[in-house]
């Protein structure tokens, strides 16, 4: 027995966990160019500049973006309307 109430629940906790999997996995981007710009991990300086603004712009950005897209899709084409 599903009903809406415990679908809209489902459909959030989900929601949650891409908004939090995007953060974690920023970060870990973000630390990873760090240790390659500091020279604890082998690789070119370049890499690890953009690892850390890949990383920093994801993990800023990159959640509210998202909560903007679910927030988009919230909604049933049929709630969609378009006001003059």
């Amino acid at each position: 027995m599903n009903t809406d109430a415990d679908k809209d629940r489902e459909r959030a906790q989900k929601q949650f966990f891409l908004l939090q999997l995007l953060r974690i996995a920023s970060l870990g981007l973000l630390l990873a160019g760090i240790a390659i710009t500091q020279g604890a991990i082998a690789g070119p300086y370049a890499l690890g500049i953009v690892m850390v603004v890949i990383g920093m712009g994801g993990f800023f950005f990159g959640p509210p973006l998202l909560a903007r897209k679910f927030k988009g899709s919230d909604s049933t084409p049929s709630e969609r309307t378009e006001e003059p």
